[in-house]
Parts: C-alpha cells; structure tokens; sequence
C-alpha cells in the first residue's frame, strides 16, 4: 500500500507496533498502535484558527468498542452510548501530557479520537492509546514539542514492573502511568498500597528511562513519515512584547496592591478592577490583545513575588497549610457526614452504607467487576461565585472523584470483610484550589463517622511549583491563582505510613530528580500535619449508627439453600415482604440480611434457620392445625413440617374431633417420633 510504513519499537519484553498509511487516510494523521493483541487506532484532525480565538481548542475522545472485546453491547439499542466512565477518564489521560507541548501562541482546533480496536487479556489500552496519540500528533504537522511516551509500572515482590498485565496488576502494589518526553517527565497519575515517597520517585523515574527508546522511535517514525515540516513561529511576538510593557506599565501597582489581599473575593474584585480601568478607552479590537498580556503582567508578578520575595498570594509561607476547620457527623440523618474546610476551600462528605445489592456492577471490556466502594464528586459554580446550569458530571468532576476514590481505595474493606457497599459524595461548597484532596480528607473522615473499618485516616494535600532557568520554589497547599499561574500541579494522598494516590500534571520541561524530591518530601510534611488535624476530631471509627442497615451474616447447610429461596423464588421474595428486609444468599449456604433495624433484622434470621432447622425428638414446638381428619390433626410446627397428633391423644369428651380442635387453633406440642419414612408423630406437650 502506498505511503505505508511500520515500526517495531521494543518496550521492556514487549513490542510496541505504529503503524500509518493504512487506515483512516483522510485524518490529518492516523496510527494504529498495538501491543501484544491489543490494538487503538488514533486519527488527528486539525482546522485553521479562527480570528480572535483567545485559547487552544484541544480536544480528545478515546471510544471502547466492545466488539473489540468480542462482546455486544448491553441495552435496549445495542449499540455504544455515551462515554463511559473509564472512556472519559482515559480522554483525560490522553489529553494532559499532550496539551503542554503545543506552544501558547497556537490557537488552531485539534482534535483527537482514539478508537480501541482489539483487547487482549494482558495488554491494558490506555498507555497504548497515549502512544497513539503521540505518534500521531508527531506526523500531523503542527507545532507538537514531542514526541512523548508512556508506561506504566508496578510494583510486585519489592521489583518495579514495567507495563504489567491485567492479571499481575491484581499483586501489584502500585498502578502509575508516567508520561514525558525525551527530557521531561509531564504527567503523572498513581494509585499505590501506602508505599514509600522514595520508592514513589523511583517508579516515576524508571518509568520515564524505560520510555525514551520509545520516544527515539516515535521520532524516527514521525521523521520517516513528514520529513519536511512547516516552521511555526508567534506572528504576534513582536506586538505582544510591546502591549506588555504598555500593560505592565499602567497594572502593574495596582495588580501588586491586589496580590497581597488575602481574602478571594476581595482580590478578584480589585484585579476586575485594574482591569476595567486599562481596557477604559481603548478601541474594542484591542481588548483581546491587551487581556492576553494582561494575564501575562499577573503571571510575572505573582511568580517574581514567590522567586525573589517568597511571598505568596495570601501571605503564607511557601511550606505552610491553610487553616483547618472540621465538623463530622453534623448531619442529623445521614449515616457518616464531614464538613471539611482548609482555607477558602470547603467540601461537605457523606457516606452511605447498603446492602452488598447496592455495590455497581461495571460492564468493562476486561470482564465484569463488582465494586463495593464509589465515590461521586460534585463541583457546583457557587462553589466559585459563579451562575451555573445544574448537569450531569462534567470531565472535571469524573476525573476528580476517580482520584479522589483511588487515593481511599485501599483502605476500604472488602465484602467479605465488611458486607455493606459504600457510597461517599462529595459536595463542593467552596473552592480556592485542591477541592480533590479536600474530598480525600473529607471522604476519610466520613467513612469514620460511619463506621467503616478504616485503620487510619488518609489525606492529600497539592503541591505547586514556581521555576524560572535556576531558580525554582515548591508550593505547599496551592490556591487556584497559585495552580493557574505556577508550572506544575501535583496532589499527593496518603497515611502517615505511605502514598496511597499521586497525580501530577507540569506544564514546563526541566522537572529534575531534585524537584520531585523535594516536593513529594513537602507533602509528605504538609500530609502530616493535616492528618493530625484530622486525628485530633477523629482518629478511628466510630460504631455504626442506628441509621444504617442493620446487618446480620449467618450459615445454614447448603443443602437448605433451595428451602430458603423456595420454587421461582417465592419463599426468599416473601421473607423480604414480610420483615422489610434484603437477603443475600450464596450457594455455599452463606447469608447476609440487611434491615432497617435490629429487630426486623433478627427477626428474619429466626425465621430462616427456623426454615432450614431439622426436627428434633422430644422438642416442644409452637403449632398452628394445618387440618383436622378423622383420626387426628395435622399440626404445623416448622415451616415446611407437619405432624399427625393422633385422635388418642385428645382426652376430652366430643362427638367430633372439631368439637375441641380447629384449623389455625395454636397449641403446643411434642415431636415424640420421627418414623422411619420421616413421618412425624406429635403429642400434647405437658404445661
């Protein structure tokens, strides 16, 4: 086939394989990418700027086909629908190494569609969908700083793992993908079982040289494919060197007044108002050029406090924490609640406890999975002073409670260990930077409050950093202005015994071992501080509240497990009716009821080994007559068992048997046989 070429790259035992020229030749670029037998194609699409266009229009969409799994989709339509979870979170993955490498002055629209084709069962697709995504953009020709690579590592019997599978993730301490180019690291995200920050810095560090013979091949491949490209340079550079001295000139007192006001709200009233009076006069063609260097003026002197002064926005130090308020438990109806606030920051928590049906069931191409534990965060525009349209979760907020959930995951018990799932919302009421570990925080002290077996509490706290040639100071607890102007925003969440989440995203090259040292070795400061915080309101779980299901796990003889669910389900259907209660029951004979109460709950638990219990010679029973015959009444003294009390057994005198019995009459008897074909005799049993 014309134009078409294919590189083999190796990758530790594994071979990653680009392909172009083939599929989808109409795209500005297209590779298919595949490791093993998992298989993304990337197809990128750009158009030219339009004017006036004051920002980067990037966009990234990864798409899971399920026939790619050898599966049909679920539903009425049978077809995909709207991105799933994993999709979107994988968009986002996608889309943070790559957006830094196109430089400020490039306003035209890229797009990027990620397609997974095939899914092995070793192979996960998010690292080879990055690497698509790279090898792409490097043969589309537009001002692309890569190429970039990535992997991911684990780490399994004290060994970092190099691009793990599937299944050796399951005993892998650690799941991160690291991202970066040739000589930076750019993006990282973790989960990881309380491990170490040193061995933290030495999986993103091995991470990254495992990656740069791939990012060489990328390179090749890229030159091989475009090996003329067009030179991309500011047309505006000139003009814009200009306006900002004009603008600095005119802002700059009155922006250096502005950022030294604590206070949110009254800052950006003063910044507005700075603003207002240069844009006073001037003609409206020049607004947008004038608010471009605008941003710039506040980004130097913001910066240039930090390097030369060490002066922040709100006059903390450079490694303080804002101030921490906590209330936990502060709603009256709601089974754990936390109302967590560090500065100008706020998120109300909340924990709910079900029953084991109420854990999601995910539908993944991997397989199907069973999670006992969701964490929902939810950011509204009040929360920055904003008006807003109530919707569904955004990419932000998707990506924010993933992180958020990663970073608590480990903590939570399983099933078997703690039979209820967990449901933990967080509600943003106030945000001035790191409303992500504000949930960690705030989720952690929730599920204490209700009473989850957590050992400890977890926090996270985000790092900022400021660099300029040599110079550089690391942030500890960052503002929004401190995340938006500086070059580097990196969350950490952990224990007081190691990193449990990690996500950090840097928006410059030159991020060196020293850097992530010394800021990992900040947080881990900064963490301590605020777990003793969080330990001096609550510091281990509290007993469940009478609000949650009540819970009893019981055994009966598998044998019985027929008896308790009953021909079509009857039996089990009216147990629920009649107590108001949930029962699970497993095939080994395992059984857990959820109820509203103790009561209803126990009260379900007799029934039921009433069900499954064998008759026992010469117990007392309480019977209800099921049928009264010539020669006795049938009593009902168990469920499912019927015993004859035999006319000889009545003492009174009658004319009829009915004389003296009845059906529904309740009397007390004995079980004085059982016979050899399980018939059961039954006798008055003495008051």
């Amino acid at each position: 086939m014309k134009n078409y070429i294919k590189k083999e790259i190796p990758m530790g035992s594994k071979t990653l394989v680009l392909e172009t020229g083939k599929i989808a030749r109409q795209a500005t670029a297209s590779v298919v990418a595949s490791m093993g037998g998992t298989v993304v194609m990337c197809a990128v699409v750009t158009k030219q700027s339009a004017e006036g266009r004051d920002f980067f229009p990037l966009s990234v969409h990864y798409m899971e086909k399920t026939y790619s799994a050898g599966k049909i989709p679920g539903g009425y339509f049978k077809r995909e629908g709207k991105p799933t979870e994993i999709e979107t979170l994988t968009s986002r993955l996608i889309d943070r190494p790559l957006r830094p490498l196109f430089p400020d002055f490039f306003r035209d629209e890229v797009q990027v569609n990620c397609m997974l084709l095939s899914l092995d069962k070793e192979n996960p697709p998010d690292v080879v969908a990055l690497m698509a995504a790279s090898a792409a953009m490097s043969i589309a020709d537009v001002p692309f700083r890569g190429p970039m690579a990535a992997a991911r590592v684990g780490f399994i019997n004290d060994e970092y793992v190099l691009n793990p599978s599937f299944e050796e993730l399951k005993n892998s301490d650690l799941d991160m993908v690291v991202a970066g180019s040739e000589s930076a690291v750019l993006m990282v995200e973790s989960d990881a079982n309380e491990l170490s920050e040193d061995l933290m810095i030495g999986a993103i560090l091995y991470g990254h040289q495992e990656m740069k013979p791939v990012i060489k091949a990328i390179h090749d491949f890229s030159n091989e494919v475009l090996p003329e490209r067009t030179e991309f340079t500011n047309p505006s550079e000139e003009d814009d060197k200009k306006i900002f001295a004009d603008v600095k000139e005119k802002t700059a007192k009155g922006l250096e007044d502005a950022f030294t006001t604590i206070d949110k709200k009254e800052r950006g009233e003063k910044i507005n108002a700075v603003k207002l009076d240069l844009l006073e006069g001037l003609d409206e063609e020049l607004h947008a050029s004038y608010l471009k260097q605008f941003k710039e003026v506040e980004k130097e002197i913001v910066r240039e406090n930090i390097l030369g002064h060490q002066r922040r926005i709100d006059g903390r130090s450079l490694t303080e924490v804002r101030n921490i308020e906590i209330e936990t438990n502060f709603l009256p109806s709601v089974h754990g609640s936390a109302l967590f606030t560090r500065g100008e920051t706020q998120a109300i928590v909340t924990a709910t406890l079900g029953s084991g049906r109420d854990v999601q069931t995910v539908d993944a191409l991997a397989g199907e999975v069973k999670d006992n534990f969701m964490l929902h965060y939810n950011f509204p525009s009040y929360s920055v002073g904003e008006l807003g349209f109530p919707m569904g979760p955004k990419r932000r907020e998707i990506g924010h409670g993933a992180l958020a959930k990663r970073s608590l995951q480990f903590a939570v018990p399983s099933l078997e260990e703690f039979p209820y799932a967990i449901r933990v919302v967080s509600e943003i009421t106030e945000s001035n930077g790191s409303s992500s570990m504000a949930s960690v925080c705030g989720g952690s002290l929730a599920l204490m409050a209700a009473g989850v077996p957590v050992k400890e509490n977890i926090a996270g706290v985000a790092m900022g950093l400021v660099k300029d040639g040599d110079r550089y100071e690391v942030l500890t607890d960052i503002l929004g202005d401190e995340d938006h102007l500086g070059d580097m925003d990196f969350k950490v969440a952990g224990t007081k015994s190691g990193v449990s989440g990690l996500q950090m995203d840097i928006k410059i090259e030159g991020i060196n071992e020293e850097i992530l040292e010394k800021a990992l070795l900040q947080a881990k400061d900064a963490r301590m501080h605020i777990l003793g915080e969080m330990d001096k309101v609550l510091s281990s779980p509290k007993e469940l509240t009478g609000l949650a299901p009540y819970f009893c796990k019981f055994k009966v003889h598998k044998d019985k497990v027929k008896v308790v669910i009953g021909k079509g389900g009857s039996t089990i259907k009216g147990l629920q009716e009649e107590f108001g209660v949930t029962i699970e029951l497993q095939d080994s004979g395992e059984v857990n009821v959820f109820g509203e109460n103790k009561e209803v709950a126990e009260a379900a638990k007799a029934q039921i080994e009433l069900l499954c219990a064998e008759p026992e010679e010469g117990k007392i029973y309480e019977g209800v007559v099921a049928k009264v015959v010539e020669f006795g009444a049938f009593v009902t003294f168990m469920p499912g068992k019927d015993g004859l009390l035999h006319i000889s057994q009545f003492k009174q005198d009658f004319e009829h048997l009915t004389d003296v019995v009845n059906e529904g009459d309740k009397i007390k008897v004995r079980l004085a046989e059982i016979g050899r074909q399980g018939r059961l005799k039954l006798e008055f049993a003495e008051d």
